[in-house]
């Protein structure tokens, strides 16, 4: 028999991996809302489940494919429950997932985000239509959309939220060995700059002061769309066009790529002050040999340089980064020269990954793969000098006043209020919830070890 949905069917989507895909899924739950749908934390009683998919290492996969299994249990109990997955897992791995996970109903890429409303609607019309002997069936959708990037734009903002993420572009052209990103996201695609700003625009009416402008390689935005003008990329571009727009009073982007800081974009941040002064510069690795295979296309000197140009145009800027230890034929003394210059550049903080072979990728076929042992030690080691310097900074910063954009309640700690400095680092405080979505200052009194506590006793 058919099932027969509520008058809203509810929708849990949980979201794996990188703010690129929190972005993707606010703008799936936008659309179903618009159509009626509900949205719900509890996976038990959904009618719709979806998982937004990560392809960046094998644990992000395994954590997806695992939650998929437990879920599997709900439609033991519900059969006409639908399962999807989205994203980049979806899209490298297709139709492959319904072999992988049986009872899974839709699977949809990275592409077609903005058509996972219509499927799901069909999806459950086939369950309605009791004239079908067989209700069920899958949809399958990984193909390529001309215009795609230019899907993500609506939001669905909570009451008083203060900062959005803002999709600027789609893809990347860099085809790092390491890397699965250009077969999951596609080629380079990006988006008019009038565009971007009037979505700004829009977030500013509905109370956001803060965005942050997503892409893949962020700071390659339209090189190949879009000219450069008075001697100015197209990112600087829409960088000044963002800062431009009354009411935002801070913008951010990530994720960089060292070889798009031009002097253009360096100077940025010594001229336009609504830009933050944090900067995330992955760095990946700090031998020269390793970088070679990674492809990655400059050259530690060249890396530890454009720090220095950025500290020279922002003297207050924090610096962050990504690294992977055991890499391909990694030898320790190309694993010190890595340990090395984070030590030089004291980084405000890193993400720290083991190498992790990926499908299709050069370097999962390259020799000289290392044990998980000897990536595990160095990742632990390496940990212990950006944990140092990142508690270092930290603690420089008690007992002096900082400007917090007020997020709303702490994660870890909901009778707290949270907030980030311009550095991007986060501070806890106590305070009332007219507070949420403003921006003031507060005296750092205690390092808390990875963040900060404010005293709430200026606040007015």
């Amino acid at each position: 028999m058919p099932y027969h949905f509520g008058f809203m069917p509810s929708v849990f989507l949980k979201t794996y991996g990188c703010q690129m895909n929190e972005r993707d899924s606010e703008q799936v739950l936008r659309m179903l809302s618009a159509r009626g749908y509900s949205t719900t934390e509890d996976e038990g009683s959904a009618d719709v489940i979806l998982l937004n998919t990560c392809s960046v290492r094998d644990l992000a996969e395994q954590k997806a494919l695992g939650k998929m299994g437990l879920l599997g249990r709900v439609k033991l109990r519900r059969p006409d429950v639908i399962l999807g997955y989205l994203g980049c897992m979806a899209q490298s791995r297709g139709d492959e997932l319904l072999r992988l996970t049986p009872g899974i109903d839709l699977v949809v890429g990275t592409q077609k985000f903005h058509k996972v409303a219509d499927y799901i609607d069909q999806l459950i019309e086939a369950r309605r239509d009791a004239r079908l002997e067989d209700p069920r069936f899958t949809i399958v959708d990984t193909g390529e959309e001309t215009g795609s990037q230019n899907t993500i734009r609506d939001h669905a903002l909570k009451p008083r939220q203060a900062t959005a993420f803002v999709s600027i572009m789609q893809g990347c052209n860099m085809h790092c060995t390491f890397c699965i990103v250009p077969s999951t996201r596609g080629g380079e695609r990006s988006r008019p700059i009038d565009e971007i700003v009037s979505e700004v625009r829009n977030l500013v009416t509905r109370g956001v002061r803060e965005v942050t402008l997503l892409g893949q390689i962020v700071n390659l935005y339209g090189r190949h769309e879009f000219p450069a003008a008075d001697g100015l990329s197209p990112f600087v571009q829409l960088l000044e066009a963002v800062h431009d727009v009354d009411g935002i009073e801070r913008v951010r982007f990530t994720s960089p790529h060292p070889i798009g800081f031009r002097r253009d974009l360096v100077e940025a941040f010594g001229r336009l002050p609504k830009l933050m002064p944090h900067v995330h510069l992955p760095l990946q690795s700090g031998s020269n040999r390793i970088l070679k295979a990674m492809h990655r296309a400059y050259t530690a000197e060249k890396y530890e340089r454009l720090v220095e140009d950025m500290r020279s145009s922002r003297p207050n800027i924090a610096v962050t980064t990504d690294i992977i230890v055991g890499f391909p034929g990694e030898t320790e003394a190309d694993y010190l020269a890595t340990r090395e210059l984070s030590d030089r550049v004291g980084f405000d903080n890193a993400f720290v990954f083991r190498y992790s072979p990926r499908r299709d990728t050069p370097a999962a076929a390259m020799p000289d793969q290392l044990s998980e042992g000897e990536k595990e030690a160095r990742n632990q080691d390496l940990l212990g000098v950006i944990d140092r310097h990142a508690r270092a900074k930290l603690q420089a910063t008690v007992g002096s006043c900082q400007r917090i954009l007020c997020e709303g309640p702490s994660k870890t700690n909901p009778h707290r209020l949270t907030g980030r400095t311009p550095q991007n680092k986060i501070v806890v405080f106590e305070g009332e919830p007219r507070h949420v979505g403003s921006l003031f200052d507060v005296r750092i009194v205690e390092s808390l070890g990875f963040s900060l506590l404010g005293d709430p006793a200026i606040l007015n």
